[in-house]
């Protein structure tokens, strides 16, 4: 049997956990049975205050140094049906069209990381390929022409299947007009191995961040995105730093630094007359080694108004031990049922629920061992795996059956 060849299509490369997510199922499926490749819409991105090029990007790297190829039509920032660009359908080049249909017709079937990239697929003229897009929002009705681009695909019969990450994303995107028998939940996992407790990276960790062995420690690993609710994290960590004068807070993300002029008059707004508060807050922006600041730290926290998923952050900060407090939002309340605490939108209920974490942390501990196969890379990537293989296969996509 010959290998099955998978193009997936992404807006861009820009930090961010879909796109993490993304690369780890191309990883686990290229070679042998299935071959993967990418083609990228844009070449650089300018998201969350952050300069973000292609080449620099931590999904590329890992992306073409585990052997798949990828290559990008490098439009100027902001286009392609971006969230930040106006509403207005992008206008692609012919040369543009004329790579991507050299790209699908390469293709058996095409993945399309979120909606952006339908944009581009729905153009006339392009080679016909079953396209699977990989949806990972319950808030589709914030996604600009997106959704409609979404919706011209279904009804021109391009998609025929969607992969929702979550619970929250299937009823969102059904209630918005998709076939209920186009949607399959694949629930997100991540690598066990490189996301568990650790002794020595908790150690070395602090120890680089001159935070003391045992300071209670938060971390917030989001973008500096209005979705994300930064303001409120920022309301909550003084509210935090005020109760425990031995307490830290750690920011990570694109656009969680001190060059980050918006994020810098967000701080100085949420501590107000007690600047001093922020000598325990450390802004790391983008890293590589999130398995050691998680290592590192007690409590994850989510303060999103809107738009999370499954949000992984929470997974990978409790698979490393970390105590995960969100608010209610996507399939958050079931992630952190009996492995942490869900939380109303109020700084102080936040903060007190983020010392109620570090309290009863060893209490948390036996949920959180018995999850990780629950939240395994290796289930993940089958699921995906066989959806793809289904899909090949012609099974027509009402009969298309859910992926273990």
């Amino acid at each position: 049997m010959s290998e099955l060849r998978v193009l997936s299509i992404y807006e861009g490369f820009f930090s961010g956990g879909a796109r993490i997510l993304h690369s780890d199922v191309l990883l686990g499926l290229h070679g042998g049975a299935q071959r993967h490749s990418v083609l990228s819409i844009e070449g650089e991105m300018y998201r969350e205050a952050t300069r973000q090029p292609m080449e620099e990007d931590a999904c590329y790297r890992s992306l073409t140094a585990g052997g798949v190829q990828v290559a990008a039509l490098r439009r100027e920032t902001g286009t392609a049906g971006s969230p930040d660009a106006a509403d207005a359908p992008p206008v692609f080049t012919a040369d543009e069209l004329a790579a991507t249909a050299r790209a699908t017709a390469a293709a058996d079937v095409v993945l399309s990381l979120k909606e952006q990239p339908l944009a581009l697929l729905n153009q006339a003229g392009l080679p016909l390929r079953p396209v699977v897009v990989c949806l990972h929002r319950s808030d589709p009705e914030n996604q600009g022409p997106a959704l409609d681009a979404l919706l011209a695909a279904v009804a021109a019969g391009r998609v025929q299947a969607c992969v929702c990450c979550a619970e929250s994303t299937r009823l969102a995107y059904a209630a918005a007009g998709v076939p209920a028998e186009l949607l399959h939940v694949i629930p997100n996992g991540v690598d066990l191995l490189r996301f568990r407790p650790d002794a020595s990276r908790r150690a070395s960790v602090r120890a680089a961040l001159g935070i003391p062995a045992r300071a209670p420690v938060v971390t917030f690993a989001a973008r500096w995105a209005a979705m994300k609710n930064v303001p409120l994290f920022l309301a909550s960590a003084r509210e935090f730093l005020r109760r425990d004068p031995a307490g830290y807070v750690v920011m990570c993300g694109a656009g969680m630094t001190a060059d980050n002029p918006g994020l810098r008059e967000e701080i100085a707004s949420a501590l107000g007359g007690e600047p001093w508060l922020a000598d325990r807050m450390r802004m790391l922006g983008v890293r590589g080694d999130m398995e050691a600041l998680y290592a590192a730290s007690d409590v994850v926290s989510l303060t999103s108004s809107s738009g999370e998923a499954a949000p992984l952050c929470l997974i990978e900060g409790m698979m490393c031990g970390a105590i995960p407090v969100a608010t209610d939002v996507g399939d958050c309340a079931q992630l952190v049922a009996g492995r942490g605490l869900l939380t109303p939108f109020d700084p102080e209920a936040i903060a007190a629920a983020w010392t109620e974490a570090v309290v009863r942390a060893p209490l948390f501990a036996p949920a959180l061992e018995a999850a990780r196969e629950q939240f395994s890379r290796t289930r993940m990537v089958a699921a995906y795996g066989a959806l793809l293989d289904q899909v090949h296969g012609g099974v027509p996509r009402a009969a298309l059956p859910e992926p273990l």
